[in-house]
């Protein structure tokens, strides 16, 4: 049986995802086929090639995002991209998907004319590095003469590959929509910022129906998408989140 994992977007709260993996697995639970945009980009990719979920949640720990030496310099971010390539490298020796133990599917955004790009053949690390360029901090990504930038920018739920590839679904998504105030949104940029956040939570909802189990830890609201001094808090999130979902859903695997 083919069982899909897809797992969302949501920057230092796609440590989330890793506790899910932890708690699937404790559970008999092995997904054969992962769809992922982002944070669930890297950390789908990593699992899928056959890395254990505590040296994933190693890698979290210790990939330092915002460094001097990675500061982008003439280019449009903050934090230049490809200086993640030799972190993934050491962890993803061989670069390409073929590499695999797992059918992996990854998301980017075309930044020129504005389509979804699915990745899951060729080059592995730079389509997962494009995956996690978070708009505005990180330089977009070139693969093959074309720019990309977080997959999440137009899919942040990336369930369209897995639908006619596998028998179950099970989703994964740590970017929920905190609850807000009007007095909270201060300035012009805030109520954009909102709006997006809205648009992104609203189309991503919608295909939570197609899951057949669905992890959704709402308390991730708490923490933020650079808030990398809380990993373990997240991990656990993610964790015990999923281990009561599975108490209360119980998949069939026949």
């Amino acid at each position: 049986m083919n069982i899909g994992l897809v797992l969302s977007g949501g920057g230092a709260r796609g440590a989330a995802h890793i506790g899910a993996i932890k708690a699937l697995e404790e559970d008999g639970i092995f997904p054969t086929h992962i769809s992922g945009t982002s944070a669930g980009a890297i950390v789908g990719a990593l699992y899928a090639a056959g890395i254990s979920w505590s040296e994933i949640l190693n890698f979290f720990k210790t990939i330092s995002i915002f460094q001097t030496n990675r500061y982008a310099r003439n280019k449009p971010g903050f934090i230049n991209s490809e200086n993640f390539y030799d972190d993934l490298k050491a962890y993803l020796p061989k670069d390409n998907f073929d590499a695999l133990k797992k059918t992996m599917f990854i998301t980017a955004a075309n930044l020129i004319d504005g389509t979804s790009k699915v990745f899951s053949k060729g080059q592995l690390i730079k389509p997962i590095i494009a995956s996690a360029s978070f708009p505005g901090v990180f330089t977009p990504t070139e693969i093959n003469g074309k720019f990309y930038i977080d997959g999440g920018t137009l899919d942040n739920f990336p369930i369209e590959p897995l639908k006619k590839e596998c028998d179950k679904i099970i989703g994964v998504y740590v970017n929920p929509l905190k609850k807000i105030k009007i007095k909270d949104l201060k300035h012009s940029y805030s109520v954009v910022q909102r709006a997006y956040k809205i648009k992104v939570a609203a189309e991503s909802s919608s295909k939570f129906s197609i899951c057949d189990v669905m992890i959704y830890p709402e308390e991730l609201v708490n923490y933020g998408t650079f808030e990398m001094n809380n990993i373990d808090a997240i991990f656990n999130l993610g964790y015990t989140t999923t281990k009561k979902v599975l108490s209360e859903v119980k998949l069939t695997l026949t």
